[in-house]
């Protein structure tokens, strides 16, 4: 029975604290160990960071580790004395002897419907792609980037204003449902994997710095994507009229043309800055300078009137 079951957990950010919550509130699991990342330093002070995993633990009084390499993850083979090692955005690539160390092995859960956007940033890509929907995979690890076999799937929709941000948090409530509900299965051997099917694998590789740069060549319903991708981080920036600023909303203009380059301020008003792209027009619609707070367009259109004139 489920009851039985012994867990050990690894994760490091906010969905994986979120997850873990879940897993907790449901009380029905002995949690032996947490793992998570070594404090970091964040922040402007640079001070030791501790992840939200490792708070959360500390406040459930759950035995925490934070191994510095994969080599110091189990050096004295207590997951062998678990049922199953649970990862969620661990952070860490974990050696193939400790993916068969726990009886059932370990599971990973994913936000993503594997195999379309195996990797670092699925949320991300999924919304810069334009796809329409996403969700949890809970897949059984194997020495592969996300080639497990599938054990369980949900599907959560993906909307026209959602922000990685906003995604993020709906997958992180998504992700704890359907881990208890893999556990449920697992513990009472009812639940089969399945494999992936090779041929519609995507990739979703780490967001670089470099990408957040708006690149204007790019069609205005690719920009607006990236834009609602890159937020919170790394939030996507441009310098317009010797501007610089990190964009926070923006809108596709559907009767936008020109015959302007790239990058082109068309016009700035309180209704927003309309910019010249390679395939229509984007509103800015919300915008943050260097050292201030974000603003509205009408809020930047009052401090900056003449804007659209400066070209």
């Amino acid at each position: 029975m489920s009851t039985e079951l012994r867990l050990a957990f690894a994760g490091t950010p906010e969905l994986a604290a979120s997850i873990l919550k879940t897993l907790i509130e449901t009380d029905v699991y002995t949690i032996t160990s947490v793992y998570t990342q070594p404090d970091r330093p964040a922040g402007r002070g640079r001070k030791q960071h501790k992840s939200a995993v490792k708070e959360l633990a500390e406040s459930q009084q759950l035995a925490l580790i934070q191994p510095a390499t994969p080599v110091d993850i189990d050096p004295d083979n207590n997951l062998a004395k678990v049922d199953i090692l649970i990862v969620a955005a661990y952070g860490m690539l974990l050696p193939e002897t400790i993916l068969h160390r726990p009886r059932l092995g370990c599971i990973n859960v994913h936000t993503s419907l594997l195999p379309r956007w195996r990797g670092a940033a699925p949320i991300q890509r999924a919304i810069q792609a334009g796809d329409k929907e996403t969700g949890i995979t809970i897949m059984q690890m194997d020495a592969g980037l996300d080639t497990g076999d599938i054990l369980l799937q949900k599907i959560c929709s993906i909307s026209d204003t959602d922000t990685s941000g906003t995604l993020h948090d709906r997958l992180a409530i998504l992700g704890g449902e359907a881990l208890v509900e893999t556990l449920s299965g697992l513990a009472n051997n009812t639940l089969r994997g399945r494999a992936q099917d090779n041929t519609q694998v995507t990739y979703a590789h780490k967001i670089s710095k470099i990408e957040a740069k708006i690149d204007w060549s790019m069609s205005a319903r690719g920009i607006e994507r990236t834009i609602r991708a890159f937020i919170p981080k790394p939030v996507a920036h441009t310098s317009l009229n010797n501007v610089q600023m990190r964009i926070w909303q923006a809108e596709v203009m559907e009767s936008g043309s020109h015959n302007e380059s790239p990058g082109t301020v068309l016009a700035s008003s309180n209704a927003g800055i309309d910019v010249a792209t390679g395939d229509g027009v984007i509103r800015i619609l919300k915008l943050q300078q260097p050292g201030k707070n974000s603003v509205t367009a009408a809020a930047f259109h009052n401090g900056h009137p003449h804007f659209s004139d400066n070209n």
